[in-house]
């Protein structure tokens, strides 16, 4: 169940990132350039190293910094369109996802 919640949370970080890509962005270029392509950057940095089938997984300190960063960008993408209750939310089950993961082995 918590692999699940992990992956719900990378979708929704993904959704975050774009939802802020669209409304941040001036003019129909820059919120297509930042709607797709911060996200994309975004699967692209995971899926070479935060992803079970990563082809350079990183472990120990480097993961947790990924970690922080990918769903970092997620929370302050959140706070940066005026929703501080998501990204409340969103960054406690992080939280919690995260221990449970250490507590699981997982």
């Amino acid at each position: 169940m918590n692999l699940v919640l992990l992956f719900i949370l990378e979708v929704c970080t993904i959704v975050a990132v774009s939802y802020w890509g669209f409304v941040v962005g001036k003019g129909i270029v820059f919120k297509i350039l930042l709607g797709i392509g911060a996200p994309l950057l975004i699967m692209m940095i995971w899926g070479l190293f935060g992803s079970p089938a990563a082809q350079i997984p990183l472990t120990g300190g480097y993961r947790i910094l990924l970690e922080v960063t990918i769903f970092g960008c997620a929370i302050l993408a959140l706070l940066a369109v005026g929703k501080p209750t998501l990204a409340f939310v969103f960054g406690a089950l992080v939280i919690v996802n995260k221990i449970l993961m250490y507590v699981w082995k997982q």
